[in-house]
């Protein structure tokens, strides 16, 4: 049995797109809070590992889990409480790269199957109208960073460099391989 352990409806999206259908959806319930100096790489690395241990599941089931952060520097960008924390986000990233890390960890048993993926994302110089318009359509909620390149912010990203997969929340060439390491076959 595949286990997603996620409620993100993206995820299931993308796990669609390469033909997987997991058998249930369950989203761990982890505290998400960074420690004290910890950077984004390891943060997101740790917090996919943390969600995969976190789901309930059989012996022989495979949990997948992942986690995507916004990193602008050290400083982890994660979801914003409200518009408020949307709108400093967006306008801390206006006109410059951030990178967008995803983490994917892959459980069967006590086999632990980890990769991440860092991509580079440069956002156009904002103004204050576009923020306000874009925090209107509510797409910011529950979005690491405060936006999702694959809606309406979409706009606002002339140019990345990474995958397009990984920023919208689970890098496919990558989760394909670990999956099959896990002997769970795609496009089946």
């Amino acid at each position: 049995m595949l286990i997603l352990g996620s409620g993100s409806p993206r995820r299931l999206e993308l796990l669609g797109q390469i033909g997987i259908a997991p058998d249930a959806v369950r989203p761990p319930d982890i505290d998400e809070t960074p420690r004290p100096g910890e950077l984004p790489r390891p943060y997101c690395a740790r917090m996919a590992r943390e969600k995969a241990q976190a789901v309930p599941a059989e012996a022989q089931d495979v949990v997948l889990c992942a986690d995507t952060t916004v990193a602008l520097g050290r400083r982890i960008l994660g979801k914003p409480a409200d518009a408020d924390e949307a709108a400093a986000f967006l306008r801390l990233m206006s006109g410059r790269r951030h990178r967008v890390i995803t983490a994917v960890s892959l459980r069967k048993g006590t086999q632990l199957w980890e990769r991440d993926v860092v991509s580079t994302v440069r956002m156009k110089t904002l103004s204050e109208r576009e923020i306000t318009g874009y925090l209107a359509t509510c797409d910011w909620q529950g979005k690491a960073g405060g936006y999702g390149i694959q809606g309406p912010a979409g706009a606002f990203i002339p140019w990345i460099s990474g995958s397009f997969t990984g920023i919208v929340g689970l890098p496919l060439a990558e989760t394909a391989g670990l999956l099959r390491a896990a002997d769970i076959e795609v496009w089946t």
